[in-house]
This record gives structure tokens, C-alpha cells and sequence, in this order.
């Protein structure tokens, strides 16, 4: 099988990751580079080896999310679809197996909240490790008084953590907010989308999702 490690080498991805993150920098969004894709991954094989899923899963998890944003090189609309399409070119022209590419870009196609479903355990880590990265090191801009909501609303997290909490039970999404810079409603204007799509993610997995912010039970 092809590794998380060995893509990491590929210089192709490498430039297509590169490429797509331009391309959002040139509109305006967040940071959606290497920092990004490589803690998604690394989030998704937290939550599935903490539940006790194979190294294969786990494997493919990562994959999935590492690839998961190259399809912003085509279109941030629909860059899901895109994205899939094009992790399937390249997984199959290095020879992965058949069952493998299908479970991948199956995740990779779920991920977003506009059409995204939590299809199986690979796409529901994706989903919720994608969704809880919001942290001040992902806005490019460094003028406050231009920030839009996006900008304030990431910039405004001093702290974000997911983790697996009660015996396993429950993944709870803990963030520490500077309510000078961003209020709690703003969040929830631009991320209650996602934070449902969690909620459905961690239903697929058997667990329940809890959002706290500054120590406030909010889901």
C-alpha cells in the first residue's frame, strides 16, 4: 500500500497543495497549506487509533486528509468533487489498490458542509479534525481593521483543542475565545454549518459531540 509518508514526499502533491493554497491566499482565505492538511491528518489518526480502528484505516484517514483541499486548485466551489476527482487520478496512476482509492475519495467528497455526509469512519474523522481547525495562525492578514468575520472569528481563537473525552464517549471541541476581537454569536454565524456536520460525524463514529467555548457548554 502507499503511505501517508510516501505522499508526503510527492512532489506533484506537494505542488498542487501549494498551487490551491495560492490560489485561496489571491480571495482572501485562510491559510488551507501544508499546516492544515498536515494537523487534519493528524487529527483524523487521533480520534480513529484512540477508538481502536486498524492502522489501515488510520492510514487511509490521513490520506484522505492530506489530499482533502487540493480541489481548491480547480474551484473553491464544489472543490470537494474536484478534489476527489483528482486524488483519484493520482492514487491510481501510483498503483493503490481499488478499495482503497474508493474509501479515500469517498472522504474526500464528504468533507465539505454544503454537500458532505459522514459516509463511513474515514470520512467522519476527516470531517470533524477539518472543521475543529480554527486558530489565529491560519488568517494571512495582518490588518485588523480590515478583518472580515472569518478573519476575526479565527484570529479571536487563542486556544483550540479536540479531544476524546469520557471514557471515549463523547469528542468535545474545546476553544478559548478573545471576545474583544470576535463575540461567541459571531462563531456560530459563520461555523453552526459545521458544527452540525460534526455533531453528524460523531454520530457515525458512536459518539457524541460537545463544543465548549471559555468554558461554556454551548453543544
Amino acid at each position: 500500500m502507499i503511505t501517508y509518508d510516501e505522499l508526503r514526499k510527492n512532489e506533484s502533491i506537494k505542488t498542487y497543495i501549494s498551487a490551491a493554497d495560492k490560489i485561496l491566499s489571491e480571495m482572501g482565505y485562510t491559510e488551507h497549506s501544508f499546516a492544515h492538511v498536515t494537523k487534519v491528518s493528524e487529527t483524523a489518526a487521533y480520534i480513529l487509533t484512540s477508538l481502536g480502528y486498524s492502522r489501515h484505516t488510520v492510514e487511509l484517514a490521513k490520506i484522505a486528509g492530506y489530499l482533502h483541499d487540493i480541489g481548491n486548485l480547480v474551484n473553491r466551489i464544489d472543490h470537494s468533487q474536484s478534489g476527489a476527482v483528482m486524488a483519484f487520478r493520482i492514487l491510481d496512476k501510483l498503483g493503490m489498490e481499488a478499495e482503497d482509492i474508493a474509501v479515500i475519495i469517498s472522504a474526500i467528497g464528504n468533507h465539505d458542509e454544503g454537500t458532505g455526509i459522514a459516509v463511513n469512519a474515514e470520512t467522519a474523522a476527516l470531517i470533524l479534525a477539518d472543521k475543529s481547525d480554527v486558530r489565529r495562525s491560519r488568517v494571512r492578514n495582518s490588518d485588523l481593521s480590515n478583518f472580515d468575520i472569518h478573519d476575526r472569528v479565527n484570529y479571536s481563537v487563542i486556544k483550540s483543542d479536540l479531544g476524546l473525552a469520557e471514557e471515549n464517549k463523547v469528542v468535545r471541541l474545546t476553544l478559548d475565545i478573545d471576545t474583544k476581537i470576535s463575540s461567541v454569536m459571531d462563531y456560530f454565524e459563520i461555523f453552526l454549518g459545521r458544527m452540525s456536520m460534526c455533531r453528524k460525524a460523531a454520530e457515525t463514529l458512536g459518539l457524541r459531540f460537545k463544543l465548549v467555548i471559555n468554558g461554556q457548554n454551548l453543544i
